[in-house]
């Protein structure tokens, strides 16, 4: 099972550098900002663990850094999640990407909302279309990166 596990982290590796890569091509062609959702997150998490961050800028800096990180934690958990799930009963690679994609995506915008850092009523059909792209992106990479290293196999 550690091995399972440790291929899951890798897909979901994988698909975290694939979200992220979607996102920055956004920002390019669209000339938007990057998000402060992550930041945000992280910083209300650490006031909800009653950790502190320090004061001012070097807050700021350390949220910077944690709301990455959190994202990529939350990708890696969700590649073990469907890694130790696809064992017993494999899916096929369209249905993988979507349980992937939305997987991630649900468990990250589930916390922000909860967290109130947003609120998904309220977002625009341009706001969905950034979020779910980048989703799917992660979702088509951990599946093709599970795939490659566990192949289905043939009777």
């Amino acid at each position: 099972m550690r091995r399972v596990a440790t291929d899951g982290m890798i897909a979901g590796a994988v698909g975290s550098a694939a979200l992220n890569a979607v996102s920055y091509l956004d920002m390019v062609l669209r000339g938007r900002p990057a998000s402060s959702t992550p930041d945000e997150t992280a910083g209300r998490l650490a006031d909800a663990a009653h950790v502190g961050l320090g004061g001012g800028q070097r807050a700021a800096n350390r949220r910077a850094g944690l709301g990455p990180l959190l994202g990529y934690g939350l990708g890696v958990g969700v590649g073990v999640l469907f890694a130790v799930a696809a064992v017993r009963r494999t899916p096929t690679p369209p249905v993988a990407v979507g349980l992937l994609g939305a997987g991630v995506m649900a468990l990250s915008g589930g916390s922000m909302t909860a967290l109130r850092v947003t609120d998904p009523r309220r977002w625009s059909r341009a706001d969905w279309l950034a979020d779910v792209v980048p989703h799917l992106a992660y979702g088509g990479a951990a599946a093709a990166t599970w795939y490659r290293l566990r192949p289905p196999r043939r009777c």
